[in-house]
């Protein structure tokens, strides 16, 4: 292996031919010569581009609808082949072997046709067999061999030829061997999650995550840890595919809480009502709806303006002018909306370190998917919690059944809820929080702590008292004593929603009707840690 490689030929076999033509006129104007797989040849040769067929080399045509072409000797030596062993050297000479100095391949589009829910036969046809094989033979020998996988690369070989006098260096084929495997890994990923999900295999022997990186950040949750961002591919609208109109980078925290503040907007169906939610630390500090936005933001913010005080911003809809101004007398981290008009976004434009981002769209909040958590030597995977309670789904079991009022503010708290980290209390009333209580040890200090932010509020606001008073309350698991529900019963609410199933339940359920409140199962829970 020597440090500077000067390539003399290439083979290219792409499906996104981006750059194509730009790219192979550049090699062929630097002497290399240009080898090439079906459309890819095809398309060269159209712009007029000196190339010759990989079939030509092998001396067999594609077959097979094109399954096999590049699997052959004639290829693989000539990039497996060592250039500093005599021994690889004279097996070339003796069987016509020619070397292969630049593999520049990209995979069949498996995530595109999986993004637009191809059917099963057609999936198989996406999966790549001799590009992957390629590419590891090519980034395998990366002592003489230099491997392109993504055309975001093609400028660096050309600069990289330019900076060498047409040769490459070591280090920098080592980089894209590493991104190389880094692609074939990901991609391989892809194929066993999709065919792990089509055959219904929940919980598969190996279980590969990858992701591509989308930007690297200033540090971590502090600053004293490196952190990166990467996306799946998938196309979740979301934070991960969202357009930045203006502020600085985001951070890695903004990006957490991002997440969680529009995945939890994504709950309130837009064409019923317009929603906001407003995020602090991955917890709902406000949220609420209403007839328009403008109302909906300002019944949020008043739940907890202390908290709402540098947090995260989610609309259900596109933003205009009236919601921008009132959300730019206080100060916002990061606003995210599925769209903004032009004299919304120019209202935000005179707030430097407000970032805007709009989506395409919500996130379907009924889609399946897998959430991932790392542990000290492993990593647990789920389901993510598309977990889905409707009126008909309740169960009265009290005395006094809740009023239809009651009932549309306890399934708004129950959905809110399930976004707040355990243990969680949720007062609502007329569709908006007005005390929430997150991530406590004890369910009896959540509810004591929601109320009591509702009494805070209330004061801040001029109110003649706190709006918990007449409120409904939801529990994100059920209430293991009868304490944390007389909190919020000593705290005005008069109506409960809760799992069930705790083995006090019929103590639970007499304190209840002994308070005079109405209260509903649901027979799910909703832990968030």
């Amino acid at each position: 292996m020597t440090d500077l490689v000067a390539p003399r030929r290439a083979l290219i076999s792409v499906s996104d031919k981006s750059g194509l033509i730009d790219l192979a006129r550049a090699l062929h104007e630097r002497g290399v010569e240009l080898l090439s797989t079906g459309g890819t040849s095809g398309m060269l040769r159209k712009a007029g581009m000196p190339v010759r067929d990989v079939s030509e080399v092998t001396g067999f045509p594609e077959m097979m609808d094109g399954r096999v072409k590049t699997l052959h000797p004639r290829v693989h030596g000539g990039l497996l082949a060592l250039r500093d062993n005599a021994e690889h050297m004279a097996a070339m000479d003796e069987h016509g072997i020619g070397q292969i100095d630049i593999l520049i391949v990209n995979l069949y589009p498996f995530e595109a046709a999986l993004a637009r829910g191809a059917d099963y036969d057609e999936m198989i046809e996406n999966i790549d067999i001799g590009g992957p094989a390629m590419i590891r033979a090519a980034a395998k020998n990366h002592g003489f061999v230099t491997t392109v996988v993504d055309v975001e690369d093609y400028p660096a070989l050309l600069a990289e030829l330019d900076a060498h006098e047409g040769k490459t260096s070591y280090a920098f084929r080592q980089r894209l061997a590493q991104i190389a495997y880094a692609r074939t890994g990901a991609y391989d990923a892809a194929v066993s999650s999709w065919m792990a999900s089509a055959i219904g295999e929940t919980a598969p022997r190996r279980r590969v995550v990858a992701g591509k990186l989308a930007q690297t950040l200033r540090y971590g949750e502090n600053p004293h840890q490196d952190a990166a961002f990467y996306v799946d591919g998938t196309g979740r609208p979301g934070v991960a595919t969202a357009r930045q109109h203006q502020g600085k980078e985001l951070s890695y925290n903004n990006i957490n809480d991002t997440d969680a503040a529009f995945e939890l907007v994504a709950e309130f169906d837009p064409a019923e009502s317009a929603a906001v939610a407003i995020i602090k630390h991955a917890n709902p500090c406000g949220v609420a709806r209403g007839a328009t936005l403008l109302e909906a933001y300002q019944k949020a913010f008043d739940c907890d303006r202390t908290s709402a005080f540098g947090g995260i911003v989610a609309r259900n809809r596109g933003l205009h002018a009236d919601t921008a101004n009132a959300i730019t007398e206080n100060f916002a981290e990061v606003v995210i909306a599925t769209g903004a008009n032009d004299e919304a976004k120019e209202i935000f434009a005179a707030k430097k370190n407000l970032r805007l981002l709009t989506t395409e769209g919500l996130p379907n909040v009924r889609d399946t998917s897998l959430t991932v958590r790392q542990v000290a030597g492993g990593m647990l995977v789920q389901d993510k919690d598309t977990g889905f309670v409707g009126m008909d789904d309740l169960k009265v079991v009290t005395k006094k059944a809740p009023t239809d009022a009651q009932m549309q503010d306890l399934l708004f708290a129950w959905k809110v809820g399930k976004h707040v980290k355990s243990n969680a209390i949720v007062y609502v009333r007329d569709g908006a929080t007005v005390g929430v209580g997150a991530g406590q040890m004890s369910r009896l200090d959540s509810a004591l702590i929601a109320a009591k932010k509702a009494e805070r509020m209330a004061e801040a606001l001029g109110l003649p008292q706190p709006l918990t008073i007449g409120s409904a309350v939801a529990s994100d698991a059920f209430f293991p004593f009868p304490d944390g529900l007389m909190e919020a019963a000593a705290a005005g609410a008069t109506c409960v929603i809760q799992p069930g199933g705790s083995m006090r339940d019929a103590e639970v359920i007499a304190a209840a009707d002994a308070a005079g409140l109405a209260m509903v199962f649901t027979g799910m829970r909703h832990f968030r840690h």
